[in-house]
């Protein structure tokens, strides 16, 4: 399994983070929903789906103990032309299953849409953490970019349909600051 994340860096408490980046990392609404209101040219650009290992933490997390492997995927939130979120979900193979069928399914399509058009859908606090360099998802959420910042912030949040967990992490770019 490989080792994405130490789960005792990421934090219930946002400490050090203060003004509009703040608002955005703890706003208990749909992040998409949220985006399209600033951003009439929304759009979620599919980076990688596929069948594979959760990091340790993210294991726990999502109850895949003794399977670890889950469906992974990956996009981009686009306000344009340009990446404001980068999003990290882990949908286990179990949880793909009666309402949550079609989630492995999604493509372009927001993922946070679907979760929050469920009102069923319960959504376990949030947790955070500043990511630099070193860690993989700060380098996959910067893949694109000549220009690479010091650190990204990334909050993540399990949700669950009937006892069934899905685990999204979301990173947080610079540019989502000038949406504000």
């Amino acid at each position: 399994m490989s080792n994405l994340c130490n789960s005792s860096s990421w934090r219930a408490r946002l400490i050090g983070v203060h003004g509009a980046a703040r608002d955005w990392l703890t706003d208990q609404g749909s992040l998409t929903r949220r985006i399209i209101g600033h951003c009439p040219q929304f759009s979620v650009r599919h980076v990688s789906q596929r069948a594979g290992r959760a990091a340790l933490d993210e294991a726990v997390m999502t109850g895949l103990r003794e399977k670890p492997t889950a469906l992974l995927r990956e996009v981009f939130l686009y306000c344009h032309e340009t990446p404001v979120v980068f999003a990290h979900s882990v949908l286990p193979h179990s949880s793909l299953r009666g309402a949550w069928t079609k989630l492995g399914k999604l493509g372009n399509r927001p993922l946070g849409a679907a979760l929050f058009a469920n009102p069923c859908v319960r959504r376990v606090a949030f947790e955070f953490k500043r990511l630099d360099p070193r860690h993989p998802l700060y380098r996959r959420a910067c893949a694109r970019f000549d220009r690479r910042p010091p650190y990204l912030w990334a909050r993540r949040s399990l949700f669950k349909l009937q006892g069934r967990p899905i685990l999204i992490t979301e990173v947080f770019l610079p540019t989502l600051l000038e949406l504000a």
